[in-house]
């Protein structure tokens, strides 16, 4: 059945290719990734194999990448990602000795993939549990880990009618899970090789923020004001906090889209009240004089939390909130919407008083009221945000002292 439905998920592909730009770039590096591999792969060196489906889990994965690369360098390193969302943002990444799209799990494609790379060892990052790569790899005796992955009572491994296909999880060597109750679950069918060691996400982070080089244009718009970070925004999310900031002359808004294009770029321009100026667009004079600026382009958003007093991160409107951490590494507030109930990291900064829900324009009022009006309130939340990511840092360290090459 699962082979049946990854071809019909592949004719779905190649249709959906030929309207849409961004399935026909998955779709034509899906098909590349043979020649990619066939130019690159060294047959004398060895390789380890990372995962991510997109870029917020190429985030939890670069910590391992970077520190095995540090302590290994006779290793080589292959990253393959399976969104266009990760692929084209770091297809450039120095870390990594080849980076490629992940051809779709048909047994056909994993048989030639795996016969050209031959890893010694493979890293699947989060929610990656593809069938046929991981039973030939288990076939193999090619260790394989799962790392910062999160399981919930609703997955389909602990559904009855789904026995079957749960037995892919034990084609791993050992999980490394983000929580107590993941750990419990793996139990309840039988799996015992997890350990729990959080989310390597906050050692990302704290990494990000150790690294930090100043952007002069954003440097020269915050000067004097206050400011406000929206990071990864959706339409829903600006229409609460433009509306709000279109008549608060004391603050600055910086906005960092989730969705780069020219027609959103174009209606967060109408929307806005007051002078804004793009990033790739203007100067630090220019900048300056500003009272929004607009981030259009990628790769920028977790040094510009740098200079903000209280961030917003979208995504709580629609499918669910994106990195909150990158904001609370900073130690400022994180505002965010409704729907954040399965991300760990958003409910421990709720729970510790740095991260703050929001459901409707009145509750973002009342929040900015409260923290403009007391900037006590600001520096605790702040504190409370930045205290909460230094705590649960640690995950790497763990993982790679018990994983041997």
């Amino acid at each position: 059945m699962y082979n049946i439905a990854i071809y019909l998920y592949l004719l779905g592909v190649a249709v959906a290719s030929l309207f849409d730009k961004k399935v026909k770039k998955m779709w034509r590096g899906e098909r590349e990734a043979f020649e990619v591999l066939k130019q690159k792969v060294d047959p004398c060196s060895s390789y380890v194999w990372f995962h991510a489906a997109s870029l917020g889990e190429f985030e939890q994965g670069r910590p391992l990448i970077e520190r095995l690369r540090r302590r290994h360098p006779e290793y080589k390193i292959l990253l393959t990602f399976f969104s266009p969302s990760g692929y084209e943002v770091r297809k450039d990444y120095g870390g990594a000795d080849i980076i490629c799209y992940l051809p779709l799990d048909t047994p056909l494609n994993a048989i030639r993939f795996l016969r050209l790379v031959r890893p010694v060892m493979a890293f699947f990052i989060k929610y990656e549990f593809w069938y046929n790569y991981l039973h030939i790899l288990k076939h193999r005796h090619v260790p394989v880990y799962s790392v910062s992955s999160v399981f919930r009572p609703d997955q389909i491994f602990f559904r009855w009618y789904a026995r079957g296909y749960a037995k892919v999880l034990r084609c791993f060597t050992h999980f490394y899970v983000q929580n107590d109750v993941s750990r419990e679950l793996l139990a309840g069918i039988g799996i015992n090789e997890v350990t729990v060691v959080g989310d390597t996400r906050f050692d990302r982070v704290l990494n990000i923020r150790e690294q930090f080089k100043p952007l002069p244009v954003v440097e020269a718009f915050s000067e004097g004001r206050r400011v406000f970070v929206a990071g990864s925004s959706w339409a829903p999310d600006e229409d609460i906090f433009i509306r709000f900031f279109n008549s608060r002359t004391d603050w600055k808004l910086i906005i960092a889209p989730h969705v780069i294009g020219e027609d959103h770029l174009e209606q967060i321009m109408q929307k806005l009240g007051r002078r804004a100026v793009r990033y790739t667009r203007t100067t630090p004079e220019e900048a300056r004089e500003a009272d929004c600026l607009i981030i259009d382009c990628f790769g920028l958003l977790s040094s510009i939390y740098h200079y903000g007093d209280v961030a917003y991160v979208g995504g709580g409107f629609g499918v669910g909130i994106h990195n909150v951490l990158e904001a609370a590494v900073w130690n400022m507030p994180v505002i965010f919407g409704p729907n954040n109930g399965n991300f760990i990291e958003a409910q421990g900064l709720k729970s510790n008083g740095g991260g703050l829900e929001i459901a409707s324009y009145g509750d973002f009022e009342s929040v900015m009221n409260r923290f403009i009006n007391d900037e006590d309130a600001v520096a605790k939340a702040g504190t409370a945000a930045g205290q909460y990511v230094e705590s649960c840092t640690g995950a790497t360290k763990k993982i790679l002292s018990e994983v041997h090459l």
